[in-house]
């Protein structure tokens, strides 16, 4: 504290009583509630500041990127026995801000000068610059009019919130020996949409994945993919797996091996699972426009599994489209899905059929069969500090919590 000079009259003990322990129930991870877009901030304890870091994943179509964040808010001891927190929204520098904690797990901040927030040149010149941060690039450079009008709106809808916003608490998933891999949060290809967040759990014989940011079609909270772990997919040869019809035949028996063994069950699958399988190891929605997200087959599966390590080639089929043509071209094992797509303002939602496939332990892939579209997801490689569920029980209470507050 004494090599900072506005801090060398502080006392030890007004930094903790006025600034950490008064605010200790806001660190951790968050989920800022805008719509259907999210978000995902991490509020970390950085020397004598509190910060509110907002994570946004890479430019498109670049999975592999690491994340890019910037700071939203800052909190700290200006004068003794006073905490100050400050908007860091915009290009003007830091300025008035305030933090309500509104209950346990929720917070709201507020920007006292929002007039920080504007630029010079007007909402052209704040559009032009929101536009370079969030996606790379210029309006002229993309193409894509759908594209375009999906990035105009989001740029509308979120900058009339200028930083007031509530925030909901989020977990990492927690892990288990016999997971596939180990679960968390991924960058994903969405299309016209762009990348999103999504948290990759695992429930006993199934494993979902959640978004933490999301789009009009499938908004923020939704469960954008499920993996059916006790019905692992066989590829084809890599010729006949070219062949769309050749993989949709596959994929659409297993399909009808699931409701089957649903029927004698009694009654439709049990999302949660009812118990842990591990699994035998094997070799867009993307654009989600008109409706979007957002020899093998189910015998296959009895098959010995495949050694560590060992993998088979991949190639998407002809005629599936994916952002990012640099994915992997061997993988480890695929698993029966199904993925959630929806009209435009999450209307007459429905799970469609697809495939999960593994990578590595850091990437894996859907192939969403009614789209015809391919999304490729990369792990999130950031640390996160106190994101951490105290038990699988407030795990599993967040997600359902953040899914109904999304529908």
């Amino acid at each position: 504290m004494k090599i900072l000079p506005d801090y060398e009259h502080m006392e030890y003990r007004d930094v903790y009583t006025c600034l950490l322990h008064r605010y200790r129930h806001i660190l951790g991870l968050w989920q800022p509630d805008i719509g259907p877009y999210g978000g995902l901030l991490n509020v970390v304890v950085d020397g004598l500041f509190i910060i509110g870091w907002m994570y946004l994943p890479p430019h498109d179509p670049h999975v592999d990127d690491p994340m890019r964040f910037k700071p939203l808010f800052r909190i700290h001891l200006m004068e003794r026995k006073s905490a100050t927190v400050e908007c860091m929204y915009g290009h003007r520098g830091p300025h008035n801000g305030h933090v309500q904690i509104v209950k346990k797990d929720e917070f709201s901040t507020k920007c006292n000068q929002t007039d920080h927030h504007r630029m010079s040149g007007g909402r052209q010149e704040e559009f032009r610059t929101w536009l370079r941060e969030e996606w790379g690039r210029t309006l002229e450079d993309i193409f894509h009019e759908h594209m375009q009008e999906l990035i105009l709106m989001k740029f509308i809808y979120t900058s009339q919130y200028d930083n007031c916003l509530t925030y909901r608490r989020i977990y990492l998933p927690p892990s288990h020996p016999d997971d596939l891999i180990r679960p968390g949060l991924f960058k994903g290809t969405y299309g016209s949409h762009g990348l999103e967040i999504v948290m990759l759990s695992f429930h006993g014989k199934h494993a979902r994945g959640t978004k933490i940011t999301g789009d009009p079609n499938i908004p923020a909270g939704q469960q954008t993919v499920e993996i059916d772990l006790r019905h692992r997919i066989h590829l084809p040869d890599i010729e006949s797996l070219r062949d769309f019809n050749e993989l949709s035949r596959i994929v659409l028996e297993v399909r009808e091996q699931v409701r089957q063994e649903q029927q004698q069950e009694g009654g439709p699958e049990d999302a949660a699972g009812l118990g842990r399988q591990s699994p035998q190891p094997c070799a867009e929605p993307p654009a989600e426009q008109a409706k979007g997200p957002g020899d093998g087959g189910a015998e296959a599966a009895a098959e010995p599994p495949a050694q560590s390590g060992q993998g088979q080639p991949f190639v998407l089929p002809v005629g599936v489209s994916s952002r990012n043509e640099d994915y992997p071209r061997t993988c480890r094992m695929c698993f029966y899905g199904t993925g959630l797509i929806a009209g435009h303002g999450f209307t007459s939602p429905e799970r469609t059929p697809g495939v999960f496939v593994l990578f590595d332990e850091d990437r894996f892939g859907f192939i969403w069969l009614e789209l015809k579209s391919f999304s490729l997801y990369s792990r999130v490689q950031a640390a996160f500090r106190n994101a951490d569920a105290p038990s699988p029980q407030a795990f599993e209470e967040m997600l359902k919590n953040i899914q109904s507050l999304a529908s």
